[in-house]
């Protein structure tokens, strides 16, 4: 199942998608994002997930600039092994 966390308004579509299906809870997404974007807890199934933070979901433009602007030279998508979270910006 894919997640969608996000909000679009008149400046763009900010979503980061999160693949439940293949995320296995590894948490580094969480250990590398300099914005706290990312936590792991427990989907409705009782397994472990990465989440986008209820804080952060109304937020997306401002703390985080998109995968293709990410200046950190490993960020969410490179310590995906699993290729489980995208953006839409």
């Amino acid at each position: 199942m894919k997640i969608h966390y996000g909000y679009t308004d008149g400046t763009g579509d900010y979503t980061i998608t999160i693949d439940t299906g293949r995320c296995n809870g590894c948490s580094e997404c969480v250990q590398i994002c300099p914005s706290g974007i990312f936590i792991i807890d427990k989907d409705d199934s009782g397994e472990q997930k990465a989440m986008v933070t209820e804080e952060a979901r109304n937020k997306l433009a401002f703390l985080c600039p998109g995968i293709h602007e990410c200046i950190q030279e490993h960020n969410c998508h490179s310590v995906c092994s699993r290729e489980a979270i995208s953006h839409s910006w």
